[in-house]
Parts: structure tokens; C-alpha cells; sequence
């Protein structure tokens, strides 16, 4: 999905109207990271890597504007301790907190706990996929998330020269944030020493968050007497999640994500539509006990939620700005839509157009004739950035229209976004009783034939079109009955 799709026929040139206030919207995120010769000294300066790196952070610039303040909680396994990447993971999430999002971090010790029981020469006992935490398991629990926690906060004081790291000053604070209560007894199985959360001290970790802290959670928790007890990282970070309203909860896992019947990774999920999956009980168990865990900060609260691989390196950073991430997104509204544009979206356009502008495909057209025909535009919308437009102008006398500026971004490169758009245009074009559309174009013939166009000439144009019509383009007129 990084191929631009070249589907936009010139535009319609109608009489001029009063200018109106510019508005601006955000672009789209970039399709890859940033080179690493862009930084290079002996690149020229006019190079092809330097211009790509320019491109690539004024593309990203605006989402890390909208991530500003925002508070992330990032939940990862003790396997990905155990796979040793702990300190890009640190790296990531200070380059995050240089940016000024909020962090909480949650960390699960599973595999850590495991090898203290095998220390032990003792067995590890599950019910139903639960630890049974008995005196010996909690001792365990104990040991390995005290070491995880001073592990990490090692890695956060680091600083080492060349790497994201370099010169920050990290604070991270732990705490009592957690009330916790035993699972007790389910099905004649008592675990003990296992419990799950009751509250979290919300209140507590916003003052930490606030004063630009980056808040450390462990699986441990602590009833009101002092008990202590084993949790989840799963349990733990939804409820933190809930308990802060947080914007997004990232699981960094051992799984990729959600796969669809087939085994195929899908980057989009509904709310709605995760709780089906859950319900027809065809998920991997392992994918459906996080999956369950991100619904129910959904239920809480949270509006995104995202399970990605801790295997891919730099996961979070690639999930949060790359339109379509590297796992699974779960949004608690359906993302995209199909709506008619407003003086909101006119800077969007504009960044939707100015390739095709740049190389000749469409006619250039400044902000204001963008403000004055606004009204005749569609946009499609993805999580608040647009990725595709299009726009329709009546010529009544002859009951026709024509379908202009007809963009999709290259980050939805075949996705069908051109197709909704033009069906979108179809059906503007009939409720105004249109008979016919027509479009002009000099690259683009092949897609619309596809789609139900036939040529036509110029002189089957409305009057006042063919008196605007540019002989010098020599643009294709191709035609379409609704």
C-alpha cells in the first residue's frame, strides 16, 4: 500500500465565488522509516536520501502533534525480556516521552518466574490457563518482577551516546498503584496467591504523569491488609488503561496479532467485530486472552487498542505512524469514512493533490479555489486523516456531471478506496438527477473503461465545459450513463 494510485482526471473550472477562511487537516503517516544515510555527512545535500527524510518527518510531524499529551499504555511479556529486547524497547519509549506522550509501562514475568520455579526444583501448577500461585510460586512472582523492575529502570538511566537515549533524563516511579483480590476459589480450585485487580490508583499515577514521570507497573498487587498477590500484565494494564482513560493500550507480545480464519494478520478490527471473533472461539488461545484483555479496555473507556510483535524491531514506533502498523489495531468505532467534505478538510486535500499537481496528472489549483468549491467534494476519512477525495460539478442544462480530482493517498494504494469514491460521486450525481457522468483525463483511461466509461469526444461535453476545454492537455473524455 505505498504505490500512489493514479486515478484523477482534471478538474472542472466553474465561475469564481468569494474566498473563504483556510482550514488545515493532518497528512498521512509515512509509508517507511527514516533512512538511516539521511543523516550521513558526506550525503549531498540535494540527494535523493536527505529529500526522503524531509518528506518522511514533515509527513509524521502531524501525527506527533495529535500523540502530544496523549497517555499511551504499553504492556509488554517477560518474553520479550527474554529475547533480549529490552533496550530498543527503552529507546522507543523515551523517543515517545521526548515527544511528549505520557507513558505508563506494564511489564508481565512469566517465563522470568518459570526459571525461578525451575531453580526451585519446583512444579508450576495452571488451572484453565491460570497460574496457581501457591507460597513458593509467590516467593518466585516476588524475586522476578523485583529484578525486571530494577532491570528496567537501569535501562531508562542508561543514556548511552548514539542511540535515542542519548542525553535524556528519564524519570520512572513505581508504586503501590494497585489494589488487588484474590481470584479465590473457581470450580472447586483454589489459586491461592493468584489475584486480580480491584482498583487502580488513578489519581496517583496522573499527578506522576503529569509532572512528566514515566510510570512502572509490575504484576504484583496488594490488598488493603497487605497480602500481596500475583496478577497478569494483561489484568493490569486494562485496568490501568480504564482506571486513566488512556488513549491507547499496546500489548508488545509474543503474537503478531489477530489472524484472520486462514492465518492472515488483520490490521483492523471493530470493537464489535473482536467480540465476534472472541465468541466464535476460533482464536489461537493465546491470541484470544490478550484479545479479551484489549475489549475490555474498549468496554472501559479506551478508544484504540493495539497487539503487535515484539519480534519486528521498533513495533510501537512502526504501529503508532505507519497508517497501516505491523499488527492489529482494535478501535471501539468503525474507522473509516465516506462523507462530504468540509472547510476543515480543505489542507488535507490540498497535501492529497499536490503529487498528482507536482507531476501533470491533475491542473494545478490553488487554497482558494479548494475553499470555494468545497461543497462539491467527498473525502474518505481514516482515523481522523484523509487518504482519498473527489468532487462533482452539474452542468443542469444538459443533465450531466463531471467527476474531478479524483485522489487517492499512496498509503491506501489498492484498498478500493478510488472505487468507493466514485460510487459515492455516482450517487450525488443521480439524487440530483443526473443522466450521465464524464471525467478528462490524460493518464488514467484503463481505470475508469474498467468501470462502466466509454470514450467520448468533445463535442459531447456540456457548452460551458467545452469552452474551458484545454487543447494543449489533450485530455481524454470518457463517459458513463447512471
Amino acid at each position: 500500500m505505498n504505490a500512489r494510485t493514479d486515478t484523477s482526471p482534471e478538474p472542472a473550472e466553474p465561475p469564481a465565488a468569494p474566498t473563504l477562511s483556510p482550514a488545515l487537516s493532518p497528512v498521512s503517516a509515512p509509508a517507511t522509516p527514516i533512512p538511516s544515510s539521511a543523516a550521513s555527512a558526506d550525503t549531498d545535500a540535494s540527494g535523493p536520501d536527505r529529500q526522503q527524510f524531509v518528506d518522511w518527518l514533515r509527513a509524521v510531524a502531524p501525527y506527533i502533534h495529535s500523540f502530544r499529551g496523549k497517555t499511551f499504555v504499553i504492556a509488554f511479556s517477560g518474553e520479550l525480556v527474554k529475547a533480549g529486547v529490552l533496550n530498543a524497547l527503552v529507546n522507543d519509549v523515551a523517543l515517545l516521552h521526548a515527544m511528549g506522550m505520557q507513558i505508563v509501562l506494564v511489564f508481565g514475568s512469566r517465563p522470568q518466574v518459570e526459571e525461578q520455579l525451575a531453580l526451585r526444583h519446583v512444579e508450576s501448577r495452571y488451572a484453565d490457563g491460570v497460574r496457581i500461585t501457591d507460597n513458593a510460586a509467590l516467593e518466585c512472582a516476588k524475586e522476578a518482577a523485583g529484578e525486571l523492575r530494577l532491570d528496567i529502570e537501569a535501562a531508562f538511566s542508561q543514556g548511552l551516546p548514539n542511540t535515542p537515549m542519548a542525553g535524556a533524563q528519564l524519570s520512572v516511579i513505581s508504586g503501590n498503584f494497585i489494589t488487588a483480590r484474590p481470584v479465590g476459589i473457581v470450580n472447586g480450585v483454589d489459586y491461592q496467591h493468584t489475584g486480580l485487580v480491584r482498583k487502580m490508583d488513578g489519581e496517583s499515577m496522573r499527578m506522576s504523569l503529569s509532572h512528566g514521570k514515566v510510570v512502572l507497573l509490575s504484576p504484583l498487587g496488594f490488598s488493603p491488609t497487605g497480602q500481596a498477590f500475583n496478577l497478569s500484565m494483561e489484568d493490569v494494564a486494562s485496568a490501568t488503561a480504564s482506571a486513566l482513560r488512556a488513549d491507547k493500550l499496546i500489548f508488545i507480545t509474543e503474537v503478531p496479532g489477530v489472524p484472520d480464519p486462514v492465518g492472515k494478520l488483520i490490521p483492523e478490527l471493530s470493537l464489535r467485530t473482536a467480540v465476534e471473533r472472541l465468541q466464535n472461539n476460533h482464536l489461537p488461545p493465546d491470541v484470544a486472552y490478550y484479545l479479551q484483555h484489549l475489549v475490555k479496555a474498549l468496554k472501559g473507556g479506551v478508544p484504540r487498542a493495539h497487539l503487535i510483535p515484539f519480534a519486528q524491531d521498533g513495533s510501537v514506533l512502526l504501529e503508532l505512524f505507519l497508517h497501516d502498523g505491523v499488527g492489529t489495531m482494535i478501535s471501539d468505532s468503525d474507522l473509516e469514512s465516506l462523507r462530504e467534505a468540509t472547510l476543515d478538510d480543505v489542507g488535507g486535500i490540498l497535501q492529497l493533490i499536490a503529487p498528482l499537481e507536482a507531476d501533470g496528472t491533475l491542473v494545478p489549483r490553488g487554497r482558494h479555489l479548494i475553499e470555494r468549491d468545497i461543497g462539491n467534494f467527498s473525502v474518505i476519512e481514516h482515523d481522523g486523516v484523509l487518504f482519498g477525495c473527489a468532487a462533482l460539478y452539474e452542468f443542469p442544462r444538459e443533465n450531466m456531471g463531471e467527476m474531478a480530482c479524483l485522489t487517492v493517498s499512496s498509503e491506501a494504494q489498492g484498498t478500493g478506496d478510488g472505487e468507493r469514491l466514485l460510487k459515492r460521486i455516482e450517487r450525488r450525481a443521480r439524487a440530483l438527477g443526473l443522466e450521465r457522468l464524464f471525467v478528462l483525463t490524460t493518464r488514467t483511461e484503463h481505470w475508469f473503461l474498467k468501470r462502466g466509461f466509454v470514450h467520448a469526444t468533445v463535442d459531447d461535453l456540456p457548452e460551458d465545459k467545452r469552452k474551458l476545454y484545454n487543447w494543449q492537455r489533450k485530455s481524454m473524455v470518457l463517459m458513463k450513463k447512471l
